[in-house]
Parts: structure tokens; sequence; C-alpha cells
């Protein structure tokens, strides 16, 4: 399973700062990141993306379909306004997440907190040390929102993702 945490920060120098504590709880194994970004709005209304893109290959047990996943979860979040014009396969993809953690209400509580000047520290992770989690973060301040991919739902987003035959 992995959690997907979004905070919401009123400058992208507090997102980074955030993002810096994340770092450091990886170092420490407080945290198994598959993926990490910050995402924030200018002031012209676009949503900019700054990724790790090493993290989905540093990952213990990760295999290549996380960064896949991770950019489509990123992709769905911030990037692709209008799931009606992605055709019939990315529709599909973009069904699965609704039936998963990520479905309309936590994609619009995530564009919310990204008003023009805004910014947010997106993780996605497979452990979690939650006491230090919060510890590291808790000065920061930030509106949290969290929510959770099953393996299960993970297993076929990634099928879907890679055109693999599911099993019946």
């Amino acid at each position: 399973m992995s959690d997907l945490i979004m905070i919401g920060y009123d400058s992208t120098e507090q997102a980074r700062r955030a993002e810096s504590r994340i770092l450091e709880l990886e170092r420490k194994h407080d945290v198994v990141l598959t993926g990490l970004a910050v995402v924030f709005t200018d002031a012209d209304g676009h949503t900019h993306v700054d990724t790790h893109d090493d993290i989905p290959r540093r990952a213990i047990a990760t295999s290549a379909t996380a960064g896949a996943l991770w950019g489509l979860v990123l992709g769905m979040l911030f990037l692709m306004p209008a799931i009606g014009l992605l055709g019939a396969a990315l529709g599909g993809l973009a069904g699965k997440l609704n039936q998963s953690g990520l479905d309309r209400r936590f994609r619009d509580r995530a564009h919310e907190l990204l008003e023009p000047g805004k910014a947010a520290v997106v993780v996605m992770t497979t452990k979690l040390n939650e006491g230090q989690f919060a510890a590291a973060l808790q000065p920061l301040g930030g509106t949290v929102l969290k929510t959770s991919l099953s393996q299960s739902d993970e297993h076929e987003l990634v099928q879907q993702l890679v055109g693999a035959p599911q099993a019946a």
C-alpha cells in the first residue's frame, strides 16, 4: 500500500523546507519514498511541478513501473485539466484512480491548496514513521491531505499503465 500525502503551504520557500526535512527523514529511514515533488502555482496561475526523478530508482523493492505510477498520479492531480480529452486508455486509468483514493474530491481539495502564489509538497511513500514525520513537519504548519492506494489498486493501475494482461 502507498500513502499519498500533500501538504499545502503559503509559499514555495515553506514547501522547499518541508521537502528538505522529508529527504532527511528518508536518509534516517523514517520514510521510504516512491515519489516526492514540490508543486507551486505562479502569479499567472500556471502550475509547476519539480520532482526528484531518482527517488523511484532508489526506493527499496521498487520496480521500474513505480516511476510511471508516480508520474501518472502527478499528471492526474496537476497536469491534466480535462480527463474527457484523454482518450480511452488514459480515461480507463483515470476511472481506476477515481475508484481509488484519488477521487474527484481529493483532486479538488488538492487544487484548492494551490491558489496563485501557493505551493505544496507531495509525497508518495510505502513506509512512514508517522510520529517522526509529524514532528519534523509540524513546525512548518501547512494543510495536510492524505489518501492511500491499496496494493490491489496499485497493481491494477500499473497493469493498465504498462499494458500487461490482468489476471482473471
